[in-house]
């Protein structure tokens, strides 16, 4: 089985030395995303809901790439400085997976690249 490397420019370019995702059979592995914009390359920053919906927004870029989508995500992974923002990461959670939501783990981390305060990797199957 082949890994297919996915790059979308309808998500943020990679700001390391990895993937924005990769296809392996039926299913799509995204990198992490943070807030970014990805035609200015620019960190959303101040409202925090907007900042988690720039993220979804972005993982669904590159999970449908792959021939996914977010309605199609298996697992993802939350990453926040904060624990105390977890209650508003619920909320526009169910605005997005409003019924069927996908298997998630959340954790605080010390820090994320750009100073960002959301981190959010996805698995997503492919039919």
């Amino acid at each position: 089985m082949d890994n297919i490397v996915i790059e979308t420019l309808d998500a943020p370019q990679a700001i390391g030395t990895y993937s924005q995702g990769i296809k392996s059979g039926n299913l799509v592995f995204t990198s992490g995303q943070i807030p970014l914009n990805p035609e200015t390359g620019e960190l959303i920053n101040g409202d925090f809901k907007s900042e988690i919906s720039q993220v979804l927004t972005n993982l669904n870029a590159v999970l449908k790439s792959g021939g996914s989508s977010l309605k199609k995500a298996i697992k993802l992974t939350v990453f926040l400085t904060d624990l105390s923002y977890f209650p508003q990461v619920n909320e526009v959670f169910k605005e997005f997976f409003p019924a069927n939501p996908p298997a998630r783990s959340a954790v605080q981390v010390s820090a994320l690249p750009m100073n960002a305060k959301i981190e959010i990797e996805a698995v997503g199957s492919v039919e």
